[in-house]
């Protein structure tokens, strides 16, 4: 079996608000093309974590590399070599799909003859073409989201962030989803993915769990629930978050 190599290597990282940790002395490493799971509540730290990983929060204390850069000193190398979708804001609601495409593709310095076969694939995998002119604003939330995951992948990034990104969408938008980040991964490309739902912690290939800005477990969800003795993720959530 080959050994893959870390992509994200992170040693007792933590941020800092005034006396308040958010995130306190985290450790953990990501190999390429895992889907690795960071979970935890509301208020957890996994946010604040993820934005010192993707280059745009420094940390206070500790060491982390992403796809081998370090957050510190090469922020905007790591912001060239990861995509990122946030649950929030991903897309212009004010351009349409073909705008927006073509937009995010100049960003992420792509040419125009990139550009446009990455838009004719794209558009196609998605099924589209009716709504190519279409305003962003006019879809169905879960075409946004897939489109939105599908534009953070233009440049082919080694590492995708995704940030909560199936919040509000419905079961089988999700399931849907679900399928483009193993489509992704099968690829070879990295998922670091956060969510509240955790159903979702049982397609990852590994799991952490935040709890009050510290880490508290991290495994696969089948050795989680072994260790936990539980019959979901869910259950094994509840006993960490309860103490």
């Amino acid at each position: 079996m080959i050994q893959k190599h870390n992509v994200i290597e992170v040693e007792n990282l933590s941020k800092l608000f005034g006396d308040f940790a958010a995130v306190n002395q985290i450790s953990f490493q990501v190999k390429a093309g895992e889907i690795f799971g960071f979970l935890g509540a509301n208020g957890a730290g996994k946010t604040t974590a993820m934005k010192m990983l993707i280059g745009i929060s420094s940390p206070t204390s500790g060491k982390a590399t992403v796809a081998g850069f370090d957050v510190y000193r090469e922020a905007e190398s790591i912001k060239k070599n990861i995509g990122y979708m946030s649950q929030k804001f991903a897309l212009y609601d004010d351009l349409t799909v073909k705008e927006n495409i073509t937009f995010f593709g100049g960003i992420y310095g792509l040419s125009k003859k990139q550009i446009e076969q990455k838009r004719c694939e794209l558009v196609e995998e998605l099924g589209l073409q009716e709504v190519t002119n279409s305003l962003v604003a006019s879809l169905p939330l879960g075409w946004k989201q897939k489109l939105a995951f599908s534009v953070s992948l233009l440049h082919e990034p080694k590492i995708v962030f995704l940030d909560e990104p199936t919040g509000g969408v419905d079961p089988i938008t999700r399931r849907q989803f679900w399928e483009l980040i193993y489509k992704a991964a099968h690829n070879g490309t990295t998922i670091f993915v956060t969510t509240h739902y955790m159903d979702e912690a049982e397609y990852c290939d590994r799991v952490s769990i935040m709890v009050n800005g510290k880490i508290e477990a991290l495994d696969t969800p089948k050795k989680l629930k072994e260790q936990y003795k539980t019959n979901t993720m869910n259950d094994v959530f509840l006993k960490l978050a309860r103490g």
